[in-house]
C-alpha cells in the first residue's frame, strides 16, 4: 500500500484539472451572425438629373449632374432601417438658365441636403445555405435643400425622394453593396428630378 499511495496523491491532484478541461472542451463554440445588423454607415453616389431647375423666369433645361451621399443610421429587425443623410450634388445649367437671379446670374448650381432616410426591405432572396442575402427595398426620405451660388439660387427648398433598390450583402459579414433608382421632388420650386446610385454599406 505504501509504494501505491504516490500514485493515489497524484491521481487525486490530476482529477479537478482533467475535469476543468473537460468542462472546456464541453463549451459551445462562440457563432456568428451571417449578416450584421445594428449601427451602419453607407456611402452613395452617381448621376443625377434634374428635368426642370427651380427658376422664376427664363427657360429651366435639363440638367444633368453629379451626386455623392453619407448616411449613418441603425436596423430595427431585419427589414427597416432608418438613418441620416449629407447629399452634396453638381448640376450642369449652361448660360441661358438664370434660376431666381431675374438675369443676373446664369449658369452651373450646386446643392446641399442634410435630411433622415428610411429603408424597408420588401423581398428577400436566400443563397444555397438558406441566407437572405439578396433584398428588393424601397428607400425614401426627406431634406432641407441649400443651392449656391446664392446670386443665382438664393431661396432654399425641401427635397422629398424615393425608390426602389437591390443589395446584396457579401459573405463578409458586415458589408453590403447595391444600386437604386430614386425620384425626387422639389416641394417649392416643383422641380423633378430622379438618380442612379450605386451604394456601400458598413454595419457595426
Amino acid at each position: 500500500m505504501k509504494a501505491l499511495r504516490p500514485f493515489v496523491v497524484c491521481a487525486a491532484l490530476a482529477l479537478p484539472a482533467l475535469a476543468n478541461a473537460q468542462a472546456a472542451g464541453d463549451r459551445p463554440a462562440e457563432t456568428y451572425e451571417e449578416i450584421e445588423r445594428g449601427l451602419y454607415f453607407s456611402v452613395l453616389g452617381g448621376p443625377l438629373f434634374i428635368v426642370n431647375p427651380p427658376a422664376s423666369s427664363g427657360p429651366r433645361p435639363f440638367s444633368p449632374g453629379q451626386m455623392a451621399e453619407v448616411e449613418v443610421g441603425v436596423d430595427i429587425g431585419d427589414r427597416l432601417s432608418i438613418g441620416l443623410f449629407l447629399r452634396g450634388a453638381v448640376n450642369r445649367a449652361g448660360s441661358e438658365y438664370t434660376g431666381n437671379s431675374n438675369g443676373e446670374a446664369s449658369g452651373d448650381f450646386s446643392s446641399l441636403v442634410p435630411g433622415a432616410v428610411a429603408h424597408v426591405r420588401l423581398v428577400s432572396f436566400p443563397d444555397a445555405q438558406e441566407v437572405p442575402r439578396t433584398w428588393i427595398y424601397v428607400r425614401g426620405g426627406a431634406g432641407y435643400a441649400l443651392f449656391w451660388p446664392k446670386a443665382l439660387l438664393p431661396e432654399s427648398d425641401i427635397l422629398v425622394f424615393a425608390g426602389p433598390g437591390v443589395e446584396y450583402y457579401t459573405r463578409l459579414r458586415h458589408f453590403s453593396i447595391g444600386v437604386e433608382v430614386t425620384a425626387s421632388f422639389f416641394v417649392k420650386s416643383q422641380s423633378f428630378g430622379f438618380a442612379l446610385t450605386p451604394n456601400l454599406r458598413y454595419a457595426f
